[in-house]
């Protein structure tokens, strides 16, 4: 045996060496063709999306599920944010070339953003992990690309606007894979996008009144924080700051159940911290037992997370001045599972958690995860972060064509590197290739799936009028 035949990873399998690698990408063009890629058309037998989003109320708050149907209706990409189960399902029929890597499982363009670094630089990353889940590397792309040709028609852009915009994004992530195949391990790992990178690009493709309105969102950004919050979400009662009440999106607790019920629940909160606790490495744990509990609420947060149990803990530091919020969401099995296989981790929150820590350029100091039976008696599983940490979304609703393909194209580097630190980075580049042909196909998905997209909204908005689906608007 050589020397080489004898050499093994840290989990005991012989390395299969780049040029393999890079062959066993090319050989899959020969099975999935990169044209396949534009393929969509809806399976005979597919599910009834209307169905799909009904039967994922079952386990949810019911006084819940009517914001979250109001909020999908509102528009065909509202309803995009919401419908990662219905398009899991139908990403499953699509074509894909056999590799696999760490999905953020929902890579819709409002799922990407900024927040803060613990080094307190402001990074831009994917920022939802409720669906991740090892996967085809092509439902992410396939994912994002469809969601920028969705909002290119809410905002009015041309046929060939939205091509220029989704083929560039496309185009963006095939070219950073290709980047990366031939760099090293490490760094492929320490690679990440901050705001400065953007703002350059922002400056030299964008127009003035975008880069102004990028400029004033990045400074929105890093005003926005526990003291931030601490100022809008809470007042003062008897000398005590509480959460402020603004039911159905805010309910503290001691408006969800009896003094008696809240002693029990402050008593038990002690081991849910514990186990919390246990979930983060040994530095965060100190840090985190310099604060003392201060009261807690539940708040409705997102689209398609409506329904689900979302919470935030108020906690306080030196004194009444040093405040952090902690955003608590519950998680439950990953719309992927059913078709990409259950995750190795039994606790759901521990799945979100190891797959953000792995894709994110870098990860909230607080981020961690526990398992309690909760208010109602039932076992379910949680993860926990930073409620706001320099945290800012993209203004979707106000960008120019060339501003949505820069966005578009900042998004895909950030899968790309995503998946390149988790899945087989040379054997996709090689199977992407150095031509248009990835991009040209998904661009033809992308508008396939829009349509898709508008049939089901339509579809979704006719059984509100019927009556089968309820629904409220929120304010």
């Amino acid at each position: 045996m050589t020397i080489q035949e004898r050499r093994r990873d840290l989990r005991g399998r012989q390395p299969v060496s780049p040029r393999e690698r890079a062959a066993s990408g090319r050989e899959a063009r020969s099975r999935v063709p990169r044209s396949s890629h534009a393929w969509w058309e809806p399976a005979p037998d597919r599910r009834d999306p209307v169905e799909i989003l009904l039967n994922q109320a079952e386990g949810r708050v019911p006084e819940l599920i009517p914001i979250r149907h109001g909020r999908m209706v509102a528009s065909p990409l509202a309803f995009y944010r919401g419908a990662a189960a219905i398009m899991a399902a139908d990403l499953a029929t699509t074509p894909v070339s056999g590799f696999r890597a760490q999905l953020c499982g929902d890579a819709h363009l409002s799922n990407f953003g900024g927040f803060a670094s613990p080094e307190r630089d402001l990074v831009f990353s994917v920022n939802d992990f409720d669906e991740t889940l090892p996967g085809p590397w092509e439902w992410d792309v396939k994912r994002l690309a469809a969601s920028l040709a969705i909002a290119g028609r809410e905002r009015g852009f041309t046929p060939r606007q939205r091509n220029d915009v989704v083929t560039g994004a496309a185009r963006q992530y095939r070219t950073t894979t290709l980047e990366f195949a031939p760099r090293s391990n490490l760094d492929v790992w320490y690679a990440r996008l901050d705001a400065a990178a953007i703002m350059r690009n922002w400056r030299s493709q964008a127009s003035r009144k975008a880069v102004r309105a990028f400029e004033r969102n990045l400074d929105k950004a890093r005003s926005k924080d526990s003291m931030r919050a601490f100022a809008k979400l809470t007042h003062q009662v008897d000398g005590t700051a509480r959460i402020v009440s603004d039911p159905p999106l805010i309910v503290p607790i001691d408006e969800l159940m009896s003094e008696e019920a809240l002693q029990a629940f402050e008593r038990g909160a002690v081991e849910i911290v514990r186990e919390y606790r246990q979930s983060l490495p040994w530095d965060r744990r100190q840090l985190l037992d310099g604060f003392s509990y201060g009261d807690f609420a539940r708040k409705v947060v997102g689209v398609g997370s409506v329904g689900t149990r979302a919470w935030i803990a108020l906690l306080l530091g030196r004194d009444h001045g040093d405040p952090l919020f902690l955003q608590i969401k519950e998680a439950q099995e990953s719309v992927l599972a059913p078709y990409a296989g259950p995750s190795e981790f039994r606790n759901q929150g521990r799945r979100v958690v190891e797959g953000q820590r792995l894709i994110q350029a870098s990860s909230d100091i607080f981020l961690g995860w526990y398992h309690t039976a909760g208010l109602e008696g039932v076992p379910r599983d949680y993860y926990v972060r930073q409620l706001w940490d320099w945290k800012f979304s993209a203004l979707i609703d106000q960008m120019a064509p060339s501003t949505m393909r820069i966005y578009g194209e900042a998004c895909a580097w950030t899968l790309a590197r995503a998946h390149a630190v988790s899945g087989d980075r040379i054997a996709v580049a090689s199977y992407l290739g150095s031509g248009p042909r990835f991009e040209t196909a998904i661009a033809q998905f992308a508008e396939a799936y829009a349509d898709q997209n508008e049939r089901d909204h339509r579809a979704f908005a006719d059984a509100i009028e019927s009556g089968k689906v309820p629904a409220e608007h929120d304010v």
